[in-house]
C-alpha cells in the first residue's frame, strides 16, 4: 500500500480533528464510507472532548484497526484479543516515540513544554497504523 501519511495532514488543514484526520483517510480501507467515519469519530478529537483523553489522533488509528480486524459476529465475538493486539501495539509505537499518550500531556497543558505538534500525532499515528494494520 503506497502510504497516506500526508493525506491526514490536508484533512486536518480542512479542519477534521485529529481522530477524523487519521481514519477518514483510511476508512475505505475497512469498508466504510467518510462522512460516516467523521460522524463516528467527531467526539474523538481534543483528548476525546478536552484534552483530557488519549490523543485523538491514536484513537482515530484504533477504531479503524478495530474496523480492520473485527469478526463483527455479535453472537460469537471472537476476534477481540487480536483487534486488541494491534491497538497495543500502535499505543507502544506511538507511546515510545512521544512518551505519551494523553492530548494534554503531549500539548504540555500542565508542564509548558510541549512534546508533540497535532500534526506531528497524526502522523505517528498513521505511520504506525500503516506499519501495524496494512503491512501485510
Amino acid at each position: 500500500m503506497e502510504t497516506r501519511v500526508e493525506k491526514t495532514i490536508e484533512r486536518h488543514n480542512k479542519g477534521y480533528n485529529c481522530a477524523q484526520a487519521v481514519a477518514c483517510t483510511y476508512c475505505d480501507l475497512v469498508g466504510m464510507d467518510e462522512e460516516t467515519m467523521f460522524k463516528a469519530t467527531e467526539a474523538l478529537g481534543l483528548g476525546m472532548g478536552g484534552m483530557e483523553g488519549t490523543c485523538g489522533a491514536l484513537t482515530g488509528a484504533c477504531v479503524v484497526a478495530g474496523m480492520k480486524k473485527s469478526c463483527g459476529n455479535l453472537e460469537n465475538p471472537v476476534s477481540k484479543g487480536e483487534t486488541y493486539s494491534y491497538s497495543r501495539q500502535i499505543l507502544k509505537k506511538f507511546l515510545d516515540q512521544n512518551k505519551a499518550t494523553r492530548c494534554k500531556d503531549l500539548k504540555g497543558v500542565e508542564t509548558g513544554v510541549v512534546l508533540r505538534s497535532c500534526q506531528d500525532c497524526i502522523r505517528d499515528a498513521a505511520k504506525f497504523l500503516e506499519e501495524v494494520v496494512f503491512a501485510e
